[in-house]
């Protein structure tokens, strides 16, 4: 079982509990986006952190053509 296996159910989880208490998905997710951080800052470099989120946004588009580069 993959690591994204183990936690999708938890966080599935955590989305069906804050839709019973009609906290919107947005709201979720900041607050995820946040302890991630967190988490991060525990055990990674400032710049690693900037490197990680610049990559995430540079692929939000899932339509995006991405040139690719032959060696």
């Amino acid at each position: 079982m993959s690591d994204r296996d183990t936690l999708m159910p938890h966080v599935e989880a955590l989305l069906a509990i804050a839709a019973a208490a009609r906290i919107p998905r947005d709201v979720v997710g900041r607050i995820l986006l946040d302890e991630v951080v967190t988490l991060w800052r525990a055990e990674r470099s400032l710049e690693d952190i900037a490197a990680e989120l610049r990559y995430a946004i540079d692929n939000l588009d899932p339509d995006a053509e991405y040139a690719f580069m032959r060696p």
